[in-house]
This record gives structure tokens, C-alpha cells and sequence, in this order.
């Protein structure tokens, strides 16, 4: 009569181990802190932040140009005209006000 014989306890204790333990390393690298799901937010993210940037860039170009053109050394004419009537409300002889 042959007799099989049954693994160790210890064994399957082991391979049990090694899987949940492999298992455990799978999930917090697609999980994780620093996962990919969570690489995958972080550079989305980067995109959504570098679009600001350069709106905020395109603002702030425009704005030096504005005061590039209202400062001493450079003085453009139709610019000051054209703030003087909106901050100031200011209108011109030969004008009609329409509200």
C-alpha cells in the first residue's frame, strides 16, 4: 500500500505567509502613498496647476504691459484717456452718455 503523504503544516503556514505578505506589496504599490493610482492624481494635478500658472503668467504680462505704458518714462496717451474715464468717469465735451 503507497501512502501520500500531506505537506508539512509548517509549509502551507510559509507559502500562506509568502502570499498574503506578496499580496500586501501589490496592493500598496497600486494603492498606496506613492502608488500608481496616487501617481496617476499627482500628475494630473501638475497638469491642472500648470495650466493656472500660465493663465496666472499671461495676467501678469499683461498687467506689467499696462503699467509699462502708464509709467513716467513711456506714457501712452489713449491708455491714460481710457483709464481716466472709467476710474474717473470722465467724458468729453462732444460726447453723448448713454445708461
Amino acid at each position: 500500500m503507497i501512502r501520500k503523504s500531506r505537506p508539512a503544516l509548517g509549509f502551507v503556514a510559509y507559502m500562506l505567509t509568502m502570499l498574503l505578505l506578496g499580496l500586501y506589496f501589490v496592493f500598496a504599490a497600486v494603492q498606496g502613498d506613492y502608488g500608481v493610482f496616487r501617481r496617476a492624481e499627482v500628475a494630473a494635478e501638475a497638469r491642472v496647476l500648470q495650466t493656472q500658472l500660465s493663465e496666472l503668467e499671461a495676467e501678469v504680462a499683461a498687467m506689467e504691459n499696462l503699467t509699462q505704458r502708464l509709467s513716467d518714462t513711456y506714457l501712452d496717451l489713449d491708455l491714460l484717456d481710457e483709464q481716466a474715464r472709467d476710474v474717473l468717469g470722465l467724458v468729453r465735451a462732444d460726447e453723448v452718455v448713454i445708461r
